[in-house]
């Protein structure tokens, strides 16, 4: 049997980061995995591009067309710009796929330009849709925040208001009604939280649904040696390390940066003060960097996961704040490479979190009780019975190890291909 994974991008944000990465786990247990990308970062050959020469050189190209139309709708306050997607450009994707002839397609995530709406119901395949966010199921943003509008049809967006008499949102979700009416699809999602949001969808509702975590590579995320691993990174090796980790962290609020923020000056009137640092990778120190109240490292974008994985594991604890997440990839390599983590009890953070056990579920979105799941796992840390690092990487080797997610996803393949082989 044939798959076919196809995503915007192999190697480039975390979504595409875990398509690769489930990719690499069908091949290595024996699967014919391939890859279809609008925009190839990697080598490996297994994965087609179907980008231009110019949009090979200007990956941002298509992603920017496609939100030509947001400059109009969009409100100017830079607070409510989180990812808005209409997928409205024609595209040539259903010919490519016809020529490749998987028996399967697993679509991953597709915005930015990628696939037109419209296209997915010509590929005349079976497909299996792994969710990453919402936007599957909504009128065109990838996270609802508060709005709950996706459970019976989009329209009057309070992230894209109508303007001059037209509605996008109405318009993006009723495309989809109609595009995918008769799919033959099953959806999976990594979290329990965002299964539970596609079922009470409208558009969704009546597919098939399963929850298959991420999986991750357990012999690159794995515990280091503490003290060699801060050598290594030049971080101090007297003071507790306290690790934030997020693309556009200054720019993307849903990530929550905000909220630490307010936790860490929290934490920072404590006796906490003079004991902690702050370590930042994904971003660099720019020059309106806030004051956090405590010294921050700021390490910049990491692209090596051997060195990612050190980073990790040079903490003593990694905080998550996001105010809505699937199952983020920072949390679930934190907790591999034996680094407590924590977060808001919200999304698939509970799926990975394991209260007072690997880690800290803050109340939802309180920074008084942030703060206190900092300090709580700062002072286990100084136990020399602390089992907290144990406890998250036992959680990862026993729920998300890369062959596990390959394998339960190489038998729906083969359960939806064959079902009465079943």
């Amino acid at each position: 049997m044939k798959n076919l994974i196809i995503s915007t991008y192999d190697t480039q944000g975390g979504a595409a980061r875990a398509a690769y990465r489930l990719h690499q786990g069908l091949n290595s247990i024996g699967a014919d995995s391939q890859m279809l990308v609008q925009v190839k970062f990697s080598n490996d050959s297994d994965i087609l591009a179907t980008g231009s020469k110019i949009v090979k050189k200007f990956p941002k190209l298509k992603p920017h067309l496609d939100s030509l139309p947001k400059l109009f709708f969009m409100p100017s306050d830079s607070k409510k710009r989180n990812p808005y997607s209409l997928q409205w450009l024609p595209d040539s994707i259903a010919s490519v796929v016809h020529k490749i002839k998987p028996d399967i397609i697993n679509l991953h995530w597709i915005s930015g330009g990628f696939i037109n709406i419209e296209t997915i119901a010509k590929f005349n395949k079976p497909v299996v849709w792994t969710l990453h966010d919402m936007w599957a199921f909504t009128g065109g943003c990838h996270y609802s925040q508060e709005c709950d509008l996706y459970k019976k049809s989009c329209g009057n967006c309070p992230q894209m208001p109508p303007k001059y008499n037209l509605d996008l949102s109405r318009w993006v979700w009723e495309r989809k009604a109609k595009a995918w009416a008769n799919i033959n699809g099953t959806l999976v999602t990594p979290s329990r939280w965002l299964a539970n949001c596609a079922v009470s969808s409208s558009l969704f509702r009546d597919w098939r649904i399963e929850v298959i975590p991420y999986g991750l590579d357990t012999e690159v995320y794995k515990p280091f040696e503490q003290s060699l691993a801060r050598k290594k990174l030049t971080l101090p090796q007297d003071k507790h390390l306290i690790l934030f980790g997020a693309d556009n962290v200054s720019t993307t609020p849903r990530k929550g940066f905000h909220l630490l923020k307010t936790a860490l000056e929290n934490l920072s009137k404590t006796d906490w003060r003079n004991k902690c640092e702050l370590v930042v990778f994904g971003a660099t120190k720019f020059d309106d960097s806030p004051d956090l109240g405590i010294k921050t490292h700021y390490l910049g974008k990491l692209k090596d996961e051997n060195t990612i994985a050190q980073v990790y594991a040079a903490a003593d604890v990694f905080i998550a704040p996001s105010l809505q997440d699937n199952l983020p990839n920072t949390v679930m390599e934190s907790l591999a490479c034996g680094t407590p983590c924590v977060a808001f009890n919200i999304g698939g953070m509970p799926d990975m979190i394991e209260h007072q056990q690997n880690g800290y579920l803050a109340k939802p979105f309180d920074v008084e009780d942030l703060a206190r799941g900092i300090a709580w796992i700062l002072e286990a840390s100084n136990s020399e019975d602390c089992k907290l690092g144990h406890y998250a990487r036992e959680k990862v080797e026993r729920e998300f190890k890369l062959e596990i997610q390959a394998r339960r996803y190489l038998s729906l393949y083969e359960n939806i291909t064959n079902p009465n082989l079943m």
